[in-house]
């Protein structure tokens, strides 16, 4: 089997930088069927955007990394990144994300801008 498309969000970002926003699961139940190796889920980042829906300059940050932590050389995109009123900032790449690993992140500005983003998801 092969990986499916994935999208989340959009989520807002708060002002907490370690805010947990995206982490692959686990499989559960089943017989036979969800031990070590398939037991865990893998996600493949390809697009992130950060959108400002507000009229003034808000900052962005994201690390991967430990859950609900943005420890030094975690730090993955727009660290204190300015996004113009109204206006967003896109990331394209590939990134992998196992069960161990978290998107954390957030903004200088509660609730003024968004995270969404797309790839896909498979077993690890």
């Amino acid at each position: 089997m092969q990986n499916r498309p994935f999208a989340f969000g959009p989520i807002d970002l708060s002002t907490t930088l370690t805010t947990n926003l995206l982490n692959p699961g686990t499989t559960t139940g089943g017989t036979n069927c969800t031990a070590a190796p398939y037991d865990k889920l893998k996600i493949i980042l390809f697009r992130l955007r950060a959108v400002n829906r507000s009229a003034g300059v808000v900052k962005v940050s994201l690390w991967i990394g430990a859950t609900g932590a943005n420890a030094a050389g975690t730090a993955f995109l727009w660290q204190t990144a300015s996004i113009p009123a109204y206006s967003f900032l896109e990331w394209g790449g590939r990134k992998e994300l196992t069960t161990t690993q978290f998107l954390v992140g957030g903004a200088d500005t509660a609730t003024a801008a968004t995270l969404e983003g797309d790839g896909e998801i498979g077993v690890a």
